[in-house]
């Protein structure tokens, strides 16, 4: 009888402290309980601030180790950082390179990250990020990149957290009309993923993010919706495996849910 395969370990990288509960906590949680290694790297905010802290928790709820941090300041809250660029103004290069050396430390299979519109909501610190991690991962692999930045390493995939049109008025359902959305054709989805064992512990992470929830941001609204609303705006996660660098085949869903 063949040993079934490893699960193989995940680094997500968003933009800010939360966005890895809501974007791929259910991932997360799946990989890290049948024994993968998990990380999660965050674009902004700094190391000694409250939602740092937050962060943490929420890491430990879902099995991804300790916070890693790249310290750039929130484009919409300079106190993020004290003394620190925005991320959205911080040299391109610069930022790779911080990347790229979380990615060459940690040895991924799969990285995670925003797609293309940053998700939902559409923020600047979310694109930013799905820009620098495509270039990061691409990078990490070549031995005359970032030499100083460890030694070289390829992740196998690179898989983009994301929501099919079709979702979309499901989502309206529950969090109503208030802003734009940013969707893909369905056709473009690579992995479907429900993640319904694991949502208690993605739900818990999220509120973990406690200054979120008080200010009502989503983690807030996640909090006032009863449990059968956030299984359906939390239970499945969709991504598209990104194809752009050369990496394995092409394994379709086995590489997040097997």
């Amino acid at each position: 009888m063949a040993l079934p395969e490893p699960v193989p370990s995940l680094l997500a990288v968003f933009g800010h402290p939360d966005d890895e509960s809501l974007s791929a906590g259910g991932v997360l949680a799946r990989h890290a309980a049948a024994g993968a290694r998990t990380g999660v790297v965050t674009a902004t905010w700094a190391a000694d601030t409250w939602r740092a802290a937050e962060l943490a928790e929420a890491l430990r709820i879902l099995g991804a180790g300790e916070p890693r941090m790249l310290g750039y300041a929130d484009a919409r809250f300079p106190p993020s950082a004290p003394g620190c660029q925005r991320f959205c103004d911080a040299p391109l290069d610069e930022a790779v390179r911080r990347l790229v050396v979380h990615i060459r430390e940690f040895r991924p299979d799969i990285v995670v990250t925003h797609d293309a519109y940053g998700g939902l909501p559409g923020h600047p610190d979310h694109v930013h990020t799905h820009r620098v991690t495509v270039l990061a991962t691409q990078a990490a692999g070549l031995e005359q990149m970032y030499p100083d930045a460890g030694a070289p390493w390829q992740p196998r995939a690179l898989y983009l957290a994301t929501h099919p049109h079709s979702a979309v008025s499901a989502l309206r359902d529950v969090i109503g009309g208030r802003e734009v959305l940013y969707s893909v054709p369905d056709e473009q989805i690579t992995a479907t993923v429900d993640v319904g064992p694991w949502l208690e512990r993605k739900v818990a992470a999220v509120l973990a993010h406690r200054s979120e929830v008080e200010r009502g941001a989503a983690p807030g609204m996640i909090a006032g919706l009863q449990p059968e609303l956030q299984e359906r705006l939390l239970g499945t996660e969709w991504y598209i495996r990104h194809t752009s660098f050369a990496g394995t085949a092409v394994v379709g869903q086995t590489e997040l849910t097997s």
